[in-house]
């Protein structure tokens, strides 16, 4: 599974919005400053959890368990795997 830019785009411009945008419309009021820390703290945790999540799935370290008839059949069907 390879990487594609739409995902990637789309949701970090979401992001962007959530934590570069949405701050400049805060109320002005005592707790202003800690409703757009928490905004911009909100926006960078929740992309950096989502590009985790996306990247893992490109290589992930478990692979499928499978049984060797499953494996010698592949093997017959598609000439070109080696079973272990």
């Amino acid at each position: 599974m390879g990487a594609s830019a739409v995902p990637l785009v789309v949701v970090t411009l979401f992001w962007v919005a959530v934590g570069g945008v949405l701050p400049l419309f805060v109320r002005k009021g005592p707790n202003r400053g800690v409703t757009q820390s928490c905004l911009i703290l909100t926006a960078v945790v929740c992309w950096m959890f989502w590009l985790y999540c996306y990247m893992a799935q490109m290589n992930p370290l478990i692979g499928p368990d499978l049984k060797k008839n499953i494996l010698l059949l592949m093997n017959r069907e598609w000439g070109h795997f080696k079973p272990e």
